[in-house]
């Protein structure tokens, strides 16, 4: 007879939810000086002496947010982390703590949330932030996973939404729409497969598409760039929505209009090559993608001397009067009033 290789599941009733705490949480390490008290005790303590707290948090839920059909979910561990993160970088503070919580059905045995939680601890450990607690509870459809993080930042280095100038210069770090083509390739992918399910994928060509889908990294290098240069940001968001939500968001929230340059829109070959092949316009892929996970800011005019020709910035419009509204100003010279087209949860509900 041939042997059984079949791996041994499982079950997470077996551990029943403080054993399993316990086990997901075991080999995690505090190394900030902030954490006093993390998993184990009934609330996290932290001190964080005379720097004021950032909180924030985000929830991904199995159906909406991914697909586990093509997202690994040590890959979902790790982008879960990157999305809180880069809401702390936002506000130009450094990240220091995470909880997690999770809702699960029946199907999950424990070595699947195992790697979920390495996805986790590979994020923890690369990004130098502390797990200290969460919770967990069954879910009768699917994996809900949501996870906070908490920040801190000396109280002249936060940066908020509402700052922008009139005249300001609009910046973006690294490249746009890479992460929504990743998912465009990947959603193909999945529908070959459905068809044909000895069909291989073929991401070869599609290596940095991908990744920027499954694996984004947070711009945690943002605030020490920004010191190097002796530049602090009038205003700053980051791009999960999309570009011209977050442009909309800065321009509303610091009552000011803005310019975008369609010419100076930051994209990869990749990305490029990829519009092609799917008969898309990169320029809208660019606006309206969403899921770059880079940061979008604005700074004085006096600094554009600083950060000029600097490979991690891309300076893509200006700020205007308001009204002159929120506008793309198209390599012909045409301006276009900008709207938002990228993510929203609510009214993507509704629409279904």
């Amino acid at each position: 007879m041939l042997e059984d290789k079949t791996p041994n599941k499982t079950s997470l009733a077996e551990l029943g939810e403080f054993g399993l705490i316990n086990h997901l949480t075991q080999h995690f390490k505090c190394e900030q000086d902030s954490t006093e008290v993390g998993v184990g005790d009934d609330a996290a303590v932290i001190d964080n002496k005379d720097k004021k707290t950032l909180v924030t948090t985000d929830m991904l839920v199995e159906g909406i947010h991914f697909n586990l059909s093509y997202m690994p979910l040590k890959h979902l561990g790790y982008k879960a982390v990157m999305v809180n993160l880069s809401d702390i970088y936002a506000m130009n503070g450094t990240a220091n703590q995470i909880t997690v919580s999770i809702a699960l059905s029946n199907r999950f045995p424990l070595e699947a949330i195992e790697e979920l939680y390495a996805g986790i601890q590979l994020a923890c450990n690369t990004y130098k932030v502390d797990l200290i607690g969460g919770d967990t509870t069954s879910s009768q459809k699917g994996l809900i996973l949501s996870i906070t993080a908490i920040g801190t930042a000396n109280e002249e280095d936060i940066v908020y939404r509402n700052g922008a100038k009139e005249n300001d210069l609009l910046v973006v770090t690294g490249d746009l729409g890479a992460a929504y083509l990743g998912l465009q390739v990947l959603e193909r992918e999945r529908q070959v497969f459905s068809a044909n399910p000895n069909a291989q994928p073929d991401l070869d060509t599609y290596t940095y598409l991908v990744e920027r889908q499954l694996k984004p990294e947070a711009r945690k290098d943002l605030s020490g760039l920004l010191k190097e240069l002796d530049v602090k940001p009038t205003s700053m968001i980051d791009i999960s929505d999309g570009l011209s939500s977050e442009v909309i968001h800065l321009s509303k929230n610091s009552g000011v209009g803005c310019n975008v340059f369609e010419d100076k829109l930051p994209l990869d070959p990749q990305v490029i090559s990829t519009c092609e092949e799917f008969n898309m316009n990169s320029t809208v892929v660019a606006l309206n993608g969403g899921e770059d996970y880079e940061q979008l800011f604005t700074v004085a005019q006096s600094d554009f001397e600083k950060i000029k020709g600097n490979p991690n910035f891309s300076i893509i419009g200006h700020m205007t009067d308001k009204n002159e509204g929120v506008n793309l100003i198209t390599r012909a010279s045409q301006k276009m009033e900008l709207t938002a087209q990228g993510w929203d949860a609510l009214l993507k509900k509704e629409k279904e």
